[in-house]
């Protein structure tokens, strides 16, 4: 049974917040520059974006959520400063079959391996399984992120798919991995950090 006192979009260290169309374009921009970043959040090839690219995207993203009903899109934001450091999706989801498709990402290098990932994948579960109740969600990580790779498997992600040699990166062939958890797995964990 989740606790009706959880907080939904607060962590320890890091909150989940909407789009600041204002402050947002920039950071956001500064971001689709570092190749890393982009390599490890993204499977689409890689290519820097404006300020104002990015918050035509964020226009597209808003009305997505509106319209369609199958995406949730969260800023995730440093609680110290309420500034942002990445973002956290639930997509593509299959209201039928239960079934959503989540990604997260640490934008700059320098907030990156702080812990602020697992805080960020806690709650975008807690929201996935807990408020829209799905059965399953899936994540898909290029074999290359190796830190997105132990992160899921440490939240009790099982390996389902392997397509190998399925994404090429500069000049390199890596395999992408679909990684599965359902919600009654994910309860009990929740019941047995209780």
């Amino acid at each position: 049974m989740l606790d009706i006192q959880t907080q939904l979009f607060e962590a320890q260290d890091v909150r989940f917040g909407p789009i600041d169309h204002e402050t947002h374009p920039e950071i956001e921009s500064k971001w689709t520059h570092d190749a890393e970043f982009m390599r490890l959040f993204d499977l689409k090839p890689a290519r820097p974006l404006s300020p104002a690219m990015v918050k035509k995207q964020y226009e597209t993203i808003e009305k997505e959520m509106d319209e369609d009903k199958n995406l949730f899109y969260f800023t995730i934001r440093a609680r110290e400063d309420d500034r942002l450091i990445g973002k956290a999706l639930v997509e593509w989801i299959s209201w039928t079959n239960g079934n959503g498709f989540i990604r997260l990402g640490i934008g700059a290098p320098e907030d990156r391996r702080k812990g602020y990932g697992s805080q960020a994948l806690s709650m975008l579960l807690r929201y996935a399984f807990g408020e829209l109740n799905l059965y399953r969600v899936t994540a898909v990580v290029p074999a290359y992120n190796e830190g997105a790779l132990r992160l899921f498997q440490k939240f009790g992600f099982m390996e389902e798919i392997r397509r190998r040699k399925a994404l090429n990166r500069d000049g390199e062939f890596w395999d992408l991995v679909s990684f599965g958890l359902l919600n009654s797995e994910w309860r009990d964990q929740q019941n047995g950090r209780e």
